[in-house]
């Protein structure tokens, strides 16, 4: 594993993603969001820059990276107070599984794509009736001749309407026991029988939710993903990378936050001396950023063993960084917005929202109690509940 203090390379990446996300900042992802757009300029200046596809095999057009590398682009606009939500879908998610599974002509179709940002593909997993269990997924595959018909059901999927397509998790029947078993298929959006819903969220952000329908959706047999009998394998290969990204995601929104507060403490005077000069407002200040740091760490130690293939190991402390990142940036969003007082509610000093987006992380891609039960059962063997 790559040692724990970041190299050179990775602080160089960190200070260029830096000076671009100071380049367009939090009101501009709120202006978009308020105007029902997409961070189309930000999504084509990052592209450009090579920072949408630093973890994607450079034969394909990408940087050659992994999810280090990526992790750092979506903290680092993060802290600057632009995150790119598709960042975690399109190239983490979906690149990384096509460049380990995919064909070869899955390969060259959607790759260079990916990498160079003229192309997105969406993430569906989640089903209304089966929330974090997976093993409870309704939406099957059939085969028809050499087509698959997929039929059922998704919700909360992000983004898919920008998407080119989406990679769908179902479930196809084992032909020798009859069990359900996962597997993936890429769905273009306009496939016919292919519905979307967008759903109306209290959260404010340009990327938009959606609730999609699988109506006997003809596929070709191209359209599954790498080998019929490892979806599993295949499957959590992607969502490791999810949480791996949702820490990153977390820790640059509590980065924003803070430094939001810091900068407020530091000249907001009451009586004679600026605000944060007293503990009571300098100490949860300062409790924040080491939560923050320490989450950081953790989303380190995640992406180094999941760039180095221990997709165990990558696992289990995906699965912490995600915990550790999500209940630091919750953190660090309340004490910002307390901080600053009323000023920590008003438009115009950006925080206030937050409080919402803040809880995202403890809730998606898997909830806090699932990893909880995750640690509890696979790190500490703990007998299970259910």
């Amino acid at each position: 594993m790559s040692t724990l203090i970041e190299t050179q390379e990775h602080h160089a990446l960190r200070a260029a993603v830096a000076a671009l996300g100071q380049r367009y900042g939090r009101e501009y992802l709120a202006r978009i969001a308020r105007e029902g757009g997409h961070p189309d300029e930000l999504w084509a200046d990052a592209a450009k820059l090579g920072y949408l596809g630093v973890n994607l095999p450079e034969e394909y057009g990408g940087g050659g990276g992994g999810i280090a590398e990526l992790s750092i682009v979506l903290e680092e606009l993060g802290a600057a107070g632009c995150p790119l939500l598709m960042m975690v879908v399109s190239p983490a998610i979906c690149g990384t599984v096509i460049a380990r599974f995919g064909t070869d002509a899955q390969k060259q179709t959607w790759l260079p794509g990916l990498a160079d940002g003229s192309r997105t593909m969406a993430f569906g997993i989640t089903e209304p009736d089966a929330g974090s269990n997976s093993h409870r997924i309704t939406t099957t595959a059939r085969r028809d001749g050499d087509d698959w018909i997929l039929t059922g059901r998704k919700v909360f999927i992000s983004g898919v309407d920008i998407a080119d397509a989406t990679l769908i998790v179902g479930r196809t029947e084992d032909a020798r026991t009859g069990n359900l078993k996962p597997c993936l298929f890429i769905v273009p959006r306009d496939a016919p029988g292919f519905g979307r819903t967008v759903i109306d969220m209290e959260l404010a952000a340009a990327e938009k939710q959606f609730e999609l329908t699988l109506d006997d959706v003809r596929l070709p047999s191209s359209a599954l993903v790498g080998d019929e009998d490892a979806g599993l394998l295949q499957l959590f290969a992607g969502l490791n990378p999810e949480r791996i990204m949702t820490a990153a995601f977390a820790i640059g929104m509590g980065r924003y936050a803070l430094g939001r507060a810091v900068e407020y403490a530091k000249t907001r005077q009451v009586w004679k001396t600026p605000i944060g000069a007293h503990q009571a407002v300098a100490h949860p200040l300062a409790q924040a950023h080491i939560e923050l740091e320490l989450a950081r760490l953790m989303t380190q130690k995640a992406a180094a063993l999941y760039d180095a293939g221990d997709d165990m190991g990558a696992g289990e402390a995906a699965n912490m960084a995600k915990y550790a990142a999500a209940e630091a940036c919750v953190r660090a969003v309340d004490q910002a917005v307390h901080t600053l007082g009323g000023n920590g509610l008003t438009r115009e000093y950006g925080l206030g929202s937050l409080i919402t987006a803040s809880r995202v992380a403890r809730i998606a891609p898997v909830s806090r109690e699932m990893i909880l039960n995750f640690i509890s059962h696979q790190t500490l063997h703990l007998p299970k509940s259910y």
